[in-house]
């Protein structure tokens, strides 16, 4: 009887053992709780950034033509003058009385040769009576032709002497911003005496910037006359050292003729009109070159893509809200994401929150449902 008893106890405990194990047993792992976002689609302007500095237009070292004392001064240092506005005057007396008497030795040259002429058409008249000699006539002539060289040259010094005396009034050659004066009222100055002032174009003003050979053929930019891509397939924006971006677009105005041996770049040049010289020379930009016309271009959130061997690749909702996985091909940065060129359909849904735990064929859960729920 014992031994029975033994047998039942032992059998019953291997039951009671079985069933606590099926009860303790862990549930099936839930689905991951992903958050999904469709493709953007926008318009972007493909372009290059480059690193530029703006120059004037026109940019002039004022100095001194004529020597002598400075008489005024008509400007305000650092204001905008205008295209022939007097800016500096040398004492004029010297070069007026240089003037007078030039004038006074023309009407002089005039007179000698007046009476050149007299003697000149009389013995015209003698020679063929022989009441002169041949050698009297030549004589003669020669001082008619002497008195005519002594004319020009008489004219010629009035106008030297009227060019001298134009040069003691220097006027702005263009309109600009003037700088400030390097001498004073009552300085001798001379054509040595070096610079008075400089003067600066401002509007419009051009900035200037290297492209290397390279980015040149990917924008396709070859000339500005039509025979390539040019100034009327790309536009220029600038982005200043704070950050904001520069009002006004740009036009590419000249391309150089050949690549630096040196450096593989060539020189470019856009152009700004610059209204109310918000920019000045010599300031450092960002020069962005890109298309004038947008195309479309899907673009997902950055943190949508994954990495490993084979590449970047991102995971798609597809049907049945199974992952699956998609290979991609990354583009440029823009403010709205990472721009796709290959791999992605614009009607595809890309996860962007919870991808640790996905797996390509998982079925996953979507947040948004979750909180519906």
């Amino acid at each position: 009887m014992n031994k029975k008893l033994v047998i039942a106890t032992l059998i019953s405990s291997a039951l009671l053992v079985g069933c606590g194990e099926q009860s303790t047993g862990q549930a099936p792992a839930a689905s991951p709780l992903v958050v999904a976002q469709p493709v953007t689609v926008i318009d972007y302007q493909q372009g290059k950034q480059f690193v530029g500095r703006t120059e004037a237009i026109e940019d002039v070292a004022i100095s001194a033509q004529v020597s002598g004392y400075l008489k005024s001064r008509s400007f305000k240092e650092g204001e905008i003058v205008h295209k022939g506005q007097v800016l500096f005057e040398i004492e004029p007396a010297a070069y007026e009385a240089k003037l007078a008497s030039a004038k006074a030795a023309i009407a002089q040259a005039e007179a000698s040769l007046k009476r050149a002429n007299l003697d000149w058409q009389r013995a015209e008249n003698l020679l063929p009576k022989g009441s002169i000699s041949k050698a009297e006539y030549d004589r003669l002539t020669a001082e008619k032709l002497h008195a005519e060289a002594q004319l020009k040259a008489a004219n010629a010094q009035v106008k030297a002497a009227e060019v001298d005396l134009s040069y003691t009034r220097i006027s702005a050659p263009f309109t600009g911003r003037i700088s400030d004066s390097k001498v004073s009222i009552g300085d001798l100055v001379s054509p040595g005496s070096g610079i008075l002032t400089t003067l600066v174009s401002l509007d419009p003003i051009q900035a200037s910037f290297n492209v290397s050979e390279r980015q040149r053929l990917e924008l396709g930019i070859d000339s500005l006359d039509g025979a390539g891509r040019g100034q009327n397939d790309v536009e220029v924006v600038l982005t200043l050292t704070n950050g904001e971006t520069y009002s006004e677009l740009g036009v590419v105005d000249f391309i150089g003729n050949r690549i630096d041996l040196k450096t593989g770049t060539i020189a470019m040049r856009a152009n700004f009109a610059n209204p109310d010289q918000e920019l000045l020379p010599g300031q450092h930009v960002q020069v962005f070159l890109r298309e004038k016309e947008p195309v479309k271009r899907m673009v997902i959130p950055r943190r949508a893509v994954q990495s490993d061997l084979e590449g970047d690749f991102v995971m798609v909702l597809a049907e049945g809200n199974i992952a699956e996985r998609r290979n991609v091909v990354l583009g440029p940065q823009t403010e709205h994401g990472v721009i796709i060129t290959d791999g992605l359909a614009d009607s595809d849904v890309v996860l962007t929150k919870g991808l640790q735990r996905v797996r390509n064929g998982m079925t996953v859960r979507l947040e948004n449902d979750e909180a519906q729920e």
